[in-house]
Formats: structure tokens, C-alpha cells, sequence
């Protein structure tokens, strides 16, 4: 199953506080919701176990997370991949990173992810309002963590 996003989310942070946070795993890390546990591998990858529940299917989903700054193109690339319960999900997202007249920023993101296994089996509704609140929650989460730092 392939499921498409995208969506604006308006940092209370300037561009080079946001460029600091998104340059390090362990801040990006803090902002999964319902995190287990991570494992930070160098300065662009890390290991992350989660919680995750998509209608009837509740358990922990072990992802390898590739973080790809690219300040000269005002882009951040994420590769996510790994999965759990004999489901799979492969995501591929970025975000471009737009100052604003008032010393904010916006975050322009979009992503695509296949999900496989019985994940996907539970209905496209269910799992494509699952993988939105997840992505909305990880935003949220990043532009609270900036807007306090």
C-alpha cells in the first residue's frame, strides 16, 4: 500500500536554530512519538524502536532513520525503514526549510511510504489517519522542541 503527505508546519525558531536541531539525531530522535528506545549510529543515522498501534495491530516497530541535511538547498531528506509484526514500511520524506519576515520558519515537508504486511491489511483509511497524526505529531513535536531551546 502506498500512502502520499505533505503539509506546512510554522516553527517558532529562526532558520539556523532549526538547522542546529535537525543536524542532530538524538534532538530529532525526541520528537517520535511514543519512543522506546534509540540508538544513535553517527550524525545522520540511528536506530529507533516505537510504539505503534493501526487498528487491531499494537506492538513495537523497529526503524533505521537516515537523516540528510542539506543547508545548501534549504532541504532536509529522511529515509525511514524497518518495521515489525511481520509488516514493513519503507518512507521517504523531506522538508524544505523557509525563513520568514517575522524570524520564524516554515517547514514545507511532503512524504511518501509503502507499508506491507498486516499493517496494510487493515484498511487504507485506518493506517493513512495513523501515518498522518504520526507525521503531524513529529512536526509538532520538532517546532515545540525548537520554539523552547
Amino acid at each position: 500500500m502506498k500512502l502520499e503527505y505533505s503539509g506546512q508546519e510554522k516553527v517558532q525558531a529562526d532558520p539556523e536554530k532549526v538547522w542546529s536541531f535537525i543536524q542532530d539525531p538524538q534532538k530529532v530522535a525526541s520528537c517520535l512519538p511514543d519512543l522506546k528506545s534509540v540508538e544513535i549510529k553517527d550524525d545522520k543515522n540511528m536506530v529507533a524502536t516505537v510504539g505503534v498501534a493501526v487498528g487491531p495491530v499494537r506492538g513495537s516497530f523497529k526503524f533505521n532513520i537516515e537523516l540528510d541535511p542539506r543547508p545548501e538547498e534549504n532541504k532536509v531528506m529522511v529515509r525511514i525503514r524497518g518495521g515489525g509484526l511481520g509488516s514493513a514500511v519503507d518512507l521517504t520524506a523531506s522538508a524544505d526549510i523557509l525563513g520568514q519576515e517575522d524570524q520564524t520558519t516554515l517547514l514545507d515537508w511532503q512524504g511518501q511510504a509503502t507499508v506491507s504486511g498486516p499493517a496494510a491489511t487493515v484498511g487504507g483509511r485506518v493506517l493513512d489517519a495513523q501515518a498522518k497524526r504520526l507525521i503531524e505529531t513529529v512536526f509538532a513535536n520538532m517546532g515545540k522542541k525548537m520554539s523552547e531551546a
